[in-house]
């Protein structure tokens, strides 16, 4: 019998559910961000699960959800402080 010595190696995983996870919610809100209730809980479970998936590897959709997830916040507030001039007048 022949000892391979590639025979116990194991193959790991290299994804990040929580980065992946954060990113689509964070584009998710971005895209919803007309929609009052939607676009609060997809930013906030974007920002959350982008939080975590940037201290897993690899980091790359983790900084790209927590990204969209700060412009989403730039667009909800100019959104709500445009809504409330428009109450003012």
């Amino acid at each position: 019998m022949e000892n391979f010595p590639y025979q116990n190696v194991t193959i790991v995983n290299k994804s990040n559910g929580m980065g992946v996870a954060g990113f689509v919610l964070a584009l998710l809100g971005l895209l919803f961000c007309w929609v009052p209730v939607l676009d609060w809980i997809l930013w906030v479970m974007g920002l959350i699960f982008s939080l975590i998936g940037v201290f897993k590897r690899p980091r790359g959709l983790a900084i790209a959800g927590l990204v969209i997830s700060f412009i989403g916040l730039m667009v909800l507030v100019f959104l709500l402080s445009l809504l409330a001039a428009l109450c003012v007048m």
